[in-house]
């Protein structure tokens, strides 16, 4: 019981509001110091977070019948920046417990029909830009190109970026692994010799699967150098991470948007391209011979390029 009241009266002067990451304590600990619109709020939240995180402001007061300045207010109280910063409190909370039917449900509440594009595209790599570090970013390129071995783990949605992403580093590296299986037994076939001269590249969106925690939690276990591409700082996978690339896959729907992490993956490859520039480039300069013996492009796409070789001239 002190240790509940100290708990409290530290929260209320502000020391460890923003030490408290989880917004339920936030609210239980605040719960009697708010006022009775505040408390409607909280208790709205406490039953139906999954709804409340994807209404603005004005709706969320107009759903328990306060004004949208008294959700703002709730919101700094609890030591939030802010409505936005509350919202995506309440996000995390459901990010890997929606089912996929009430994912659409969600989607379809939040965003409807007519700003598809926007959300989709825009948003996802504007907040990727925002929230990835330049600097884990630059640490994933260093020890990728350093690596003995890469391995690189996605399962379900995200193989099809694990392959994408495999299929130009085999092309720059001869080292590399991939692994797309969700077994427990085949991956662990495919990753226990990783060392610490290796690195291992875990992707992984809500809904998250456990095996790509494992896989990375191993990795780590064996001093390999872990590099997590997901969509958040809450993620399973950051806590085995040495470097976390953030790419912002938070759309709601059945269809997991990739668009984000995708270009993430496309910044990553070229980065690695542009450090080992004088390398790839005599890679790809005996790629093309094999290329055009085997006809693998077309007769135009060989003119094409034969045209701008000859503009280079």
């Amino acid at each position: 019981m002190v240790k509940t009241v100290c708990l409290f009266l530290l929260f209320i002067t502000g020391d460890i509001k923003k030490m408290i990451t989880h917004l339920l304590t936030r609210i239980d600990l605040m719960m009697n110091s708010l006022s009775k619109g505040q408390k409607r709020i909280a208790l709205f939240i406490e039953e139906h977070y999954d709804k409340a995180a994807f209404m603005t402001a004005s709706k969320l007061g107009e759903t328990v019948g306060v004004s949208e300045s008294t959700v703002v207010r709730f919101a700094t109280e609890l030591g939030y920046d802010g409505y936005p910063k509350l919202q995506k409190a309440m996000q995390e909370m459901i990010r890997n417990k929606l089912t996929s039917v009430q994912r659409i449900e969600v989607t379809s509440n939040r965003i409807g029909n007519d700003n598809v594009l926007d959300s989709v595209l825009i948003d996802k790599i504007r907040r990727t830009i925002e929230e990835t570090s330049h600097e884990d970013f630059a640490r994933a390129v260093d020890e990728i190109c350093k690596a003995e071995r890469i391995y690189i783990f996605g399962v379900r949605s995200t193989a099809a970026i694990a392959n994408f992403l495999a299929y130009y580093f085999e092309m720059i590296f001869d080292n590399v692994r991939v692994i797309t299986s969700g077994s427990q037994t085949e991956t662990f076939e495919q990753i226990f010799r990783i060392t610490d001269k290796d690195v291992m590249i875990g992707i992984s969106f809500p809904r998250y699967s456990s095996m790509s925690v494992e896989a990375m939690d191993f990795a780590r276990s064996r001093g390999a150098h872990a590099i997590a591409i997901t969509d958040s700082m809450v993620s399973p996978l950051v806590q085995s991470a040495d470097s976390v690339l953030i790419a912002r896959s938070d759309m709601a729907s059945i269809v997991d948007s990739l668009v984000a992490p995708l270009s993430l993956i496309n910044a990553l490859i070229v980065a690695t391209v542009l450090k080992k520039k004088d390398e790839v480039s005599d890679t790809f300069r005996r790629l093309e011979l094999v290329w055009n013996r085997d006809g693998v492009y077309t007769n135009r796409d060989r003119e094409i390029m034969g045209n701008i070789e000859d503009d280079d001239k």
